[in-house]
Parts: C-alpha cells; structure tokens; sequence
C-alpha cells in the first residue's frame, strides 16, 4: 500500500530534518553557481529554529519523513516573502513543489493577510524560474550579487489566479 504526501505547519521536531533536506536541496544550486556558500548551506540549526517559531513554516510528508518545505512572512504592507522552498530529489517532478507553494500562499493570505507574494531564485535556475512562472509569478527586478551569480526577484499578487496545468 502507497503512502501519499501531506503538507501540514512544521514544529519544532522537524527542524533537524528540514536543515537535512535543504542541505541536500541546495548542492545542486551551490554547483550550478560554484559556491557552496550560499546562505542554506551555512546555516544553522538554532537559526531555523529561530525561523520555525516567527514565521510560517510548511512540511511535505511522506510518512514521518519530511520531503518538502517552504517559508514565508508577510510585512507590514502586505508583501509576503517566499523562501527555501525545498523538495527531495527524489520526489521532484511531481507536482510537489506546486502544492507547496499553493499551499504557503494559501495560509499566508488567509491567516497574514498577504496582499502579494514574492520571491527570488538565482539567473541559472531554470527549474526554480519554469515552477514559478506556472503559477503566475513575472519577474520584477534582478540584483547582482556576485561575478557569478544574479538574483530574480518574482512577485505576483495575491488575487492572481495560478496555473494549474491538468494533470
């Protein structure tokens, strides 16, 4: 018998597998741009655990294991900022990443009150920037961070209806 993958809020207990999984998650992003400095390499536990009680923080599960995650804040003009959304190797190209984001947008408009959602992704990511267009993000602006790597920033409103491609 199959399990099928729940999204739900993150707790405490998921911290360790969360760093575990965005660790994993983000050497594909570290080799495409030579820098294995990036920001969810280096950090630590305490700091996610610091992030998991302010913010809002969703986990895919497949059983006990977390699979996926995302995080999200909304300001107080109502721009709610997107971040580390993560998905096992394993179980990308399934649709998964999608859920997840439809999922903290969901909860950061209805519970926060987001007005609009961004986000941000590397030049190089193709995958990141294909995901993000389906569900109706346009990108509004490009900051160069370094020789090697420039970072799109994404937005959409809160009322845009996504893509949702037929299954």
């Amino acid at each position: 018998m199959g399990m099928s993958v729940t999204i739900s809020a993150a707790n405490e207990h998921d911290a360790e597998q969360i760093l575990k999984l965005q660790y994993l998650c983000y050497q594909r992003e570290a080799e495409i741009y030579g820098d294995y400095t990036l920001e969810p390499l280096t950090q630590s536990l305490d700091d996610l655990r610091a992030e998991l009680s302010q913010g809002c923080v969703l986990v895919a599960r497949l059983g006990e294991e977390v699979v996926g995650s995302v995080r999200g804040a909304v300001d107080p003009d109502g721009t709610a900022g997107i971040a580390k959304l993560i998905v096992h190797p394993r179980m990308q190209r399934h649709g998964l990443g999608g859920r997840l984001l439809r999922a903290i947008e969901e909860r950061l408009a209805g519970e926060l009150e987001a007005k609009r959602y961004r986000l941000f992704t590397g030049h190089r990511s193709e995958g990141n920037l294909r995901l993000y267009r389906k569900y109706g993000y346009a990108p509004v602006g490009t900051e160069q961070v370094s020789r090697k790597l420039s970072v799109i920033t994404l937005e959409k409103e809160a009322t845009a209806q996504a893509f949702v491609a037929s299954a």
